[in-house]
């Protein structure tokens, strides 16, 4: 099952309360206070890893809480210090604070660590606060409690290409010839009901992470249909491949279709926007009239986008696809080294 947002609760371990102690040893009668520190309580800490790629663990574990320190003890004996709870979330998780709103990390990278609730510190023993004056204090100092808060962790996936387009547009398609993902696929509407990802070899070195966007529709931003629960994995691509179903069984206008899922994104957030996209025209197998084609492409290409008419069934300007994409990418590669 494919959870890509969830609350939790995380509460830090808190600090061990320092030690009223004094000396009572022979041969030292006036010994003094001797007594320890606490312990540290234990930080709540994120940690990327390319091993999960669900939050769904957590629909069954939403309270998580670090080790406490331990108490401070008598001959100056300081208390252990908490142990660090470790919590394991998927690679391009963000963490926001719920009360606040504030982002406080954006898990990126495998391996990436992010403290979410620090531990108490532990509290002095009396033996710290003797002084000249009062050699032999009678109190101590409790430890700091650790921090506690809601969490929001919200996944989006990292690809380098995305796949948007109205439902049965042929994106499932489309990803199983072009990389070894499976997804499902029939002649009905929303048949991928969750992002799908798949990795695109062009050689040794080249592999192409793409994801597929369940069907957005009219109205998706507002929360109609699945669109507005995965508009988000959207936002990380470095170009989105927007599919348009040109086959004369179509049952609405490419150029409306196209027009309509870019509001929707446009609503979403004006930034999806302006992430390059190519249009790929669908299922031109079962086109009759190949000059509606030479149409298209003059109508995107005056609107700015690289048009490309495909059939996923036989195979027909897959190649041509691939060559793009690997070549926008690159643009953008050395216009970000610029």
């Amino acid at each position: 099952m494919f959870v890509d947002r969830v609350k939790i609760h995380v509460k830090a371990g808190d600090g061990g309360n320092g030690a009223v102690a004094f000396l009572r040893e022979k041969y030292r009668p006036f010994g003094g206070p001797a007594g320890g520190d606490g312990g540290k309580g234990g930080d709540v800490v994120l940690v990327a890893t390319s091993r999960k790629h669900t939050l769904y663990d957590f629909k069954f574990q939403a309270h998580f809480r670090a080790q406490s320190g331990e108490h401070g003890k008598g001959k100056n004996q300081h208390g252990k210090d908490g142990e660090d709870l470790i919590i394991y979330v998927p690679v391009g998780t963000v963490v926001i604070d719920e009360k606040t709103g504030e982002i406080i990390c954006d898990l990126v990278k495998d391996g990436q660590r992010c403290i979410v609730a620090k531990g108490g510190r532990g509290g002095r023993g009396n033996a710290k606060f003797a002084t000249p004056t009062n050699q032999a204090p009678r109190y101590a100092e409790k430890g700091q409690k650790g921090e506690e808060k809601w969490l929001i962790l919200e996944l989006k996936l990292i690809a380098h290409v995305g796949l948007i387009g109205l439902p049965n547009a042929g994106k499932s398609t489309l990803i199983s010839k072009l990389t070894k993902a499976r997804p499902k696929i029939a002649n009905y509407p929303f048949t991928t009901l969750s992002p799908v990802l798949g990795v695109m070899e062009i050689d040794e070195e080249t592999h192409i992470v793409l994801a597929d966007i369940p069907g957005l529709i009219e109205g998706a931003s507002q929360g109609k249909g699945l669109g507005h629960d995965f508009l988000r994995h959207i936002e990380r691509t470095k170009i989105l491949l927007h599919l348009i179903d040109i086959s004369d069984m179509r049952e609405e206008d490419p150029i409306k279709a196209f027009e309509v899922v870019n509001k929707e994104m446009e609503s979403y957030s004006k930034e999806l926007l302006k992430k390059p996209q190519i249009v790929v025209g669908t299922k031109i197998d079962a086109l009759l009239d190949k000059s509606y084609i030479e149409f298209l492409e003059r109508e995107f290409n005056n609107r700015g986008y690289p048009f490309v008419p495909i059939s996923a069934v036989s195979g027909e300007n897959l190649d041509k696809l691939k060559y793009l994409i690997v070549e926008k990418l690159k643009e953008l590669k050395d216009e970000a080294k610029v």
